[in-house]
């Protein structure tokens, strides 16, 4: 399994925005049932697509500011970043599956 990183004010820039590979940020927090839920299959795409896509996770309750610059309202939101700019996101929990097949057209 993969260990996904994660991220701050202090190191979005340099892990996500200056990122040569796509970036998955997860906007999640350890009380929220649908975000536990979906942590594993994260784990999952993260280490089958390692090549191709680097996923990091932002725990809502410790950082605030990327929250509200990104417009997150609600978690579990995944915000797919491309050369330092949002491609796609998504809300709520999702299927590996149907995770990865909404992923490729941007990898």
């Amino acid at each position: 399994m993969a260990n996904l990183k994660s991220v701050d004010e202090s190191n979005f820039e340099t892990v996500v925005l200056n990122a040569t590979l796509p970036v998955l940020v997860d906007f999640w927090a350890p009380w929220c049932p649908p975000c536990r839920a979906l942590a594993p299959v994260l784990e999952e795409v993260a280490a089958e697509l390692t090549d191709r896509l680097q996923i990091v996770k932002v725990n809502v309750e410790e950082v605030q500011s990327l929250p509200d610059q990104y417009g997150v309202r609600n978690i579990p939101t995944l915000i797919l970043f491309r050369a330092g700019q949002e491609v796609t996101r998504f809300v709520g929990s999702k299927r590996k599956k149907s995770l990865v097949r909404e992923l490729e057209p941007h990898l």
